[in-house]
């Protein structure tokens, strides 16, 4: 983590949201860019901020991406860090997002945290069915909020209504959505701009309905 946060949204928003980015792509990226602008929009607080190895990309060190359950602790390092003093909500694109929900129960269930929003969840590596990443997910007390895309290579809705999900997680299907939300047009009949704004409108209710 290098203490640095990107921040969307006014400073005295009653509910902070604290988003890491995916395995690939920085937390300015376009997709996370849009997506913390959009919930920024409806009133929220929108931090975001990187792992060790991302900003040691910017430096311009070749650092893959580590295991995810080892980033756990820059996660929590990235919480004290924020020092939200309102509720706060942790989550992120993909990657960002599963290592959140590591960590989730823990922090809600000491008071530090009032959900989580996973943006993509990485249900599974592309093609590679199999390889679940959906154990720790069955038993998760934490009221979180998952936005897919219903083509999504990590998790179609096809696949995903098959798992065994905990019954606190809740999860917006957005139609012909890929792992960056993104539909096809011509296809769908939505743009991405269409659900960007149903995800940030979807987050500001069921904000509002949780218990903080």
């Amino acid at each position: 983590m290098n203490g640095k946060f990107l921040f969307d949204g006014p400073e005295d928003a009653p509910v902070t949201l604290l988003l890491a980015h995916g395995a690939g792509a920085p937390m300015d990226s376009a997709s996370l860019s849009a997506t913390a602008k959009a919930l920024a929009g409806v009133g929220f607080r929108v931090a975001r901020f990187e792992f060790g190895y991302m900003a040691a990309r910017r430096r311009g060190e070749r650092k893959p991406p580590p295991r995810a359950e080892t980033l756990n602790p820059e996660y929590r390092a990235a919480i004290a860090e924020l020092g939200a003093t309102g509720p706060l909500i942790i989550g992120g694109k993909s990657m960002g997002g599963r290592v959140a929900s590591m960590i989730a129960d823990e922090l809600h269930a000491s008071g530090k945290i009032a959900g989580l929003l996973c943006l993509g969840y990485p249900f599974h590596p592309p093609a590679k069915p199999e390889q679940l990443r959906t154990r720790h997910l069955a038993g998760l007390q934490t009221p979180t909020l998952i936005c897919q895309g219903t083509r999504d290579e990590f998790g179609t809705r096809d696949e995903v209504r098959g798992y065994p999900l905990s019954d606190r997680i809740e999860i917006l299907w957005l139609e012909d959505g890929d792992h960056d939300l993104k539909p096809r047009k011509s296809i769908s009949g939505f743009s991405a701009a269409d659900h960007l704004k149903t995800v940030a409108e979807t987050v500001r209710r069921w904000v509002s309905g949780l218990d903080r």
